[in-house]
């Protein structure tokens, strides 16, 4: 891939931006925030909370009623990828990037916390993609050309945790990386690693990170993961939010760079803001010179993705309450553990939609200065206060771990015993740190603690890599570059299994990597669960789908049914070439239109037939304020609504009309496709099918059934009044 901007009609060369990986330099780095823009104007609306819009971008679905305008909120929106292929992740990064992200968090593969070194080559992995250069130069490289496209810059993200921290820092630090988890804590109680060790590759780490202007966000709501009732741990996240901010500020890192890691504790059907709120007020008050990076709750999810997607409404009620910084969004559906591309753009959505609904909420709204919210803040406060106090008087942290402080699921002070226990002198990488000897020599950039280079030169010891004519930070030429070691496990044989897929005639589904063949089925089955769960897979075998699983199941009730979504593969593809894909309609100009009814005026009747009530739809086609067929000059008779398709047909022999609109919402036994057949053989009997024209319209009809069922044409959602009158003077012509 050349420096030739992307074209939004054209996908991502993946092989292209592969090649020349060995001498490819980062744009940029460092963070960067969003650019606000208070009094945004994006007609017919005004904004008061937002950031400046994108340059290319796929607005909300509902905006396509607003000349699809697109706002963008505050705070920066984070996406969670984690498929194992990180050549598929890039795909997923581009759309996440039109729907909003500026924030692309790489999770790490599982297990790599415990490679004490980095990785090279591309393999495969499991539970997210393995850190190594030439996948994380491949995306970097990836998004400074979608962020050209979208017209905004987007922050790349991964960890700087584990026993090989320092140099994964380092790596990102040369590769142009933006932000990265740093957090000793995490290392030592999720992880496991030597107290001691995690302590010392943090200080050097958080120097590296430092130096390359990197947001560093913590592991701290890893506690409410971990503990049994996460409520009950709000003291304790408190204090180790408090730890390695302060930490991270010592080392050198910016404060408006340090973004503490914060999770709403509750989940469903816990009154969650009156819980969560009290805690988020507590560590603003505590730690308001940081940066707010909120994430949803995943510890209590199921597979619901409706019930993850309102928890996260409810959590980004709290941030907008209380203000974030950066927005996490997880997948809405993280129960089932399957990071689909859909709902990693759903959660984007979500955020969008959510904060943007939210715009101007403070200026209109403001929490209370007494009562249960401040009572109960005080509260966490104080008992984090209590909790620090218990830790410096024990014999600070690593005695407080060695005692079981952390993760116990008492509510400090109570303590249920359960606490994760790990010991200083024990753990992963234990006995691998040594005292650096006095003629410790180190002429590089960004380094901690004392590297003797004043003996040397006292002129570099503000820039001690001049001594070897700048170091990989400053020459990037001096990076070794190793491209893959497995000749099995590597992007190249990767994509060469699925390279009849890319950039040809074959289609195949997929959710997360390339041609997967996963696809997602919803059922309802009325049975009772046991039932209901045999019958759906038999369902899916007959559906010839292969290795078909439930991944959601819900009781509607007991005895009546259960709903189920469950997954499969598909076996096969389409070929694309043998598709028949109808042309997109003409539609004639407001001009051609005009002239043809001045010239040959032309009269409708039309309703909302049957029982059905609803007029809106119909009005948007037909009224003038709406841009409907009225400013054509066409002559039209609205019967209103639930009229009887009998009383429709006279009407148009009584005024002559060339052409009836029949609109029908209701869709319950396909009455409405009754109804349209009804009209027809009407028309027949009375003697004036072949004098007018039928057309159908409503948001469930389907053009082809409509004609199919004796209508001329039949008019879908999203149709507009354009479109009818182009249809009515191109139909009335032929007939002519």
């Amino acid at each position: 891939m050349s420096d030739t901007p992307l074209k939004p009609n054209e996908k991502l060369d993946i092989e292209n931006l592969l090649k020349d990986l060995d001498t490819y330099r980062p744009k940029r780095r460092g963070w960067t925030w969003r650019t606000p823009a208070p009094g945004l104007a994006m007609d017919p609306f005004t904004y008061r909370d937002a950031a400046a819009p994108l340059k290319n971008s796929v607005p909300l679905p509902s905006a396509k009623y607003f000349n699809n305008i697109d706002p963008q909120p505050m705070p920066v929106i984070t996406t969670e990828i984690a498929s194992g292929r990180f050549e598929d992740d890039i795909r997923r990064m581009r759309m996440a990037a039109w729907h909003g992200a500026d924030h692309i968090m790489v999770i790490r593969t599982a297990g790599q916390s415990h490679i004490d070194g980095l990785m090279e080559g591309t393999p495969q992995g499991v539970g997210g993609v393995p850190i190594t250069r030439k996948q994380v130069r491949a995306q970097r490289k990836a998004l400074d050309y979608i962020e050209e496209e979208v017209g905004r810059p987007i922050n790349y993200h991964s960890y700087v945790s584990g026993v090989a921290g320092p140099e994964v820092a380092v790596m990102f630090a040369e590769e142009g990386i933006n932000g990265a988890h740093q957090d000793p804590q995490y290392n030592v109680l999720y992880r496991n690693i030597n107290m001691v060790r995690s302590m010392v590759d943090a200080c050097e780490s958080k120097k590296i990170m430092a130096w390359a202007k990197m947001a560093q966000i913590d592991g701290a709501h890893n506690a409410n993961a971990t503990a049994r009732e996460a409520w009950k741990v709000m003291p304790e996240l408190i204090v180790q939010h408090a730890i390695n901010a302060l930490f991270s500020a010592k080392v050198g890192i910016e404060k408006s760079n340090i973004c503490l890691s914060t999770v709403p504790p509750t989940a469903p059907p816990a009154p969650c803001v009156f819980m969560d709120l009290p805690y988020a007020v507590a560590l603003r008050d505590f730690c308001g010179e940081y940066r707010m990076r909120a994430q949803m709750n995943t510890k209590y999810m199921e597979a619901s993705a409706r019930e993850n997607t309102v928890t996260h409404v409810l959590n980004m009620l709290i941030s907008k309450l209380t203000s974030a910084d950066i927005q996490s969004t997880i997948t809405p559906d993280e129960g089932r553990n399957v990071p689909w591309h859909m709902y990693n753009i759903e959660a984007c959505d979500t955020a969008k939609q959510t904060f943007m609904g939210l715009d101007g909420l403070m200026d209109m709204v403001a929490l209370k200065d007494d009562g249960p919210l401040r009572e109960k803040a005080r509260e966490i406060k104080e008992r984090a206060c209590l909790f620090m106090e218990e830790i410096v008087e024990t014999g600070g942290y690593f005695k407080a771990v060695e005692e079981g402080f952390f993760v116990d699921s008492g509510c400090y002070p109570e303590r249920n015993g359960d606490a994760i226990i790990r010991k200083s002198e024990a753990g992963v990488g234990a006995d691998s740190i040594y005292e650096r000897g006095k003629d410790y020599f180190a002429p590089v950039t960004a380094h901690y603690g004392y590297n003797n280079v004043a003996q040397y030169d006292p002129s570099a010891v503000d820039n001690p890599s001049k001594l070897i004519d700048g170091c990989t930070f400053e020459r990037l030429e001096k990076i070794v570059y190793i491209d893959e070691l497995d000749q099995e496990d590597n992007v190249t044989v990767r994509m060469a299994e699925t390279a009849k897929y890319r950039n040809t005639n074959l289609l195949k589904p997929e959710m997360e990597w390339a041609a997967d063949g996963t696809v997602m089925v919803t059922l309802f089955l009325p049975a009772e669960k046991r039932v209901a769960e045999a019958a759906a897979l038999e369902l899916a075998a007959k559906m010839n789908l292969q290795d078909p699983e439930i991944i959601n199941l819900e009781i509607l009730q007991e005895a009546e049914g259960v709903r189920i979504e469950l997954k499969g593969k598909l076996p096969f593809e389409v070929n694309t070439d043998t598709l028949v894909i109808p042309p997109l309609p003409e539609i004639l100009s407001d001009d051609e239109i005009r002239a043809d009814v001045s010239a040959h005026p032309l009269k409708v009747v039309c309703a909302t037939v049957g029982e059905d009530e609803h007029s809106v739809g119909l009005r948007e086609i037909l009224d003038i304020k709406h841009g409907g067929i009225e400013r054509f000059g066409i002559e039209v008779h609205h019967l209103g609504t639930s009229v009887p398709v009998e009383k429709l047909v006279d009407a148009a022999i009584e005024l002559h009309a060339e052409a009836i609109l029949a609109s029908t919402i209701i869709s319950h036994d396909d009455i409405h496709y009754k109804n349209m057949k009804r009209i027809h053989e009407l028309a027949v009997e009375k003697g004036i099918r072949d004098k007018v024209t039928l057309i159908a319209g409503g948001t469930q009809v389907v053009p082809k059934l409509a004609v199919n069922s004796g209508m001329d044409a039949g008019f879908g959602r999203g149709c507009h009044g354009i479109d009818v009158a182009t249809f009515l003077v191109k139909h009335r012509r032929m007939k002519r």
